[in-house]
């Protein structure tokens, strides 16, 4: 018996879920660097979940959680998000603009260049930071792990400045901000530089190894059968892995990135009028447009639509049936960010495994894709 809940979305709710590129907020001292020369004027956004955000003023478009946040980031050319460290994942997607990435505790273990469409993954427990060393116009989504990140902790030398700044971080992740009036309470525990002997033991990271953790457009892997739905008329679409098993049903394909995010990520991609087709799954899931202008169509009857342009985001209800079809004039691509570790096993809608079958699609006894005419005939052990 399916386990899937059966969730029925209104038009309201479809409408708190759907974020707009253009109604985000930016908070502009969201850091204890806030104030630091080089590393003022960073915009940071929260979509889903607060994120790592110390400024309890930070906006937040939806606060469902969702096992992970997702969250955005943009800056003036020459302005540098300071070296810090994260206990859970942190991804980078890299929408328009240029961004050198760096890491160790000073900066100088290796950097890399993320341009637009360039995924990054930094390794949790390192030091890390980055500049945007390209035009004005810049901006990438993050997505990191968990609903509690367990907050960050800065590099040494941003905490020694901050305090000329006039600015603390309490033990519970409050940015304290004397030049706007606020007390330092002497009771409360503030946040200290690492000891030495912890930063000694951190993991060090050589920039060949990095590499892998950065997915360039050029560096993915497509496959064109790795969804049901691909087999029948209409929703013949592409799947490209960058973090985790996630959705793909190809029992060969693999994702660039395998360690544990919390999240899988995937790219989506679909020619004008193709659809990943009426599905659902148990997990919960967040699509962000990276190109072209998509309808995502949610339940199984009384349906609720939404058109989505670059950049926009939505939320899917864990257990709503959905669709996502390029309703616009060229090639689409879009991020799909579905929760937990392993393998997403999809429900299709009844139509699908008919229309799948009758091209000789089915699957096996490990939800893999296979040829119908094979498995149909197995036997099963006693």
């Amino acid at each position: 018996m399916n386990s899937t809940p059966h969730t029925v979305i209104s038009e309201a709710e479809l409408a708190e879920r759907t974020i707009r590129r253009d109604a985000l907020v930016s908070c502009n001292a969201a850091f204890i660097d806030c104030r630091t020369p080089g590393s003022d004027l960073k915009e940071n956004y929260a979509l889903i979940g607060s994120g790592v955000s110390q400024n309890p003023d930070q906006f937040i478009n939806l606060q469902v959680p969702h096992g992970y946040n997702i969250g955005g980031a943009a800056m003036p050319n020459g302005v540098t998000n300071s070296l810090h460290l994260h206990f859970t994942a942190e991804v980078f997607l890299v929408v328009e603009g240029e961004y050198t990435f760096r890491w160790g505790v000073d900066g100088a273990a290796g950097e890399f260049v993320g341009r637009a469409g360039d995924i990054v993954s930094v390794p949790t427990w390192i030091y890390r930071g980055f500049t945007n060393t390209g035009p004005e116009e810049n901006f990438m989504f993050t997505a990191l792990g968990q609903d509690n990140t367990g907050g960050i902790i800065w590099g040494p030398s941003v905490l020694r400045e901050a305090e000329g700044y006039g600015l603390y971080l309490t033990a519970d992740n409050v940015l304290v901000d004397t030049v706007a009036g606020d007390s330092l309470d002497p009771e409360v525990e503030l946040v200290t530089p690492m000891p030495q002997d912890q930063i000694d033991a951190l993991e060090e990271w050589s920039p060949e190894r990095m590499r892998r953790r950065l997915v360039t457009v050029e560096d993915r892997v497509w496959s064109s059968r790795a969804l049901m739905c691909t087999a029948v008329d209409g929703g013949e679409v592409d799947l490209a892995l960058i973090i985790g098993f996630g959705i793909t049903e190809h029992r060969s394909q693999e994702p660039a990135i395998f360690n544990p995010h919390g999240f899988s990520l995937a790219v989506l991609r679909a020619e004008p009028g193709k659809a990943m087709l009426q599905h659902r799954v148990t997990e919960t899931q967040v699509l962000i447009v990276r190109k072209g202008t998509w309808a995502v169509r949610l339940n199984d009857h009384d349906y609720v639509t939404v058109t989505l342009e670059e950049n926009d985001t939505l939320s899917v209800p864990v257990g709503a049936w959905r669709e996502f079809k390029n309703v616009g004039t060229e090639t689409g691509e879009l991020y799909i960010i579905t929760g937990g570790d392993g393998r997403v096993r999809l429900e299709w809608d009844e139509l699908v495994v008919k229309g799948a079958q009758n091209e000789d699609v089915a699957y096996d006894a490990n939800r893999y894709l296979a040829p119908w005419s094979v498995v149909s005939k197995s036997v099963q052990d006693d």
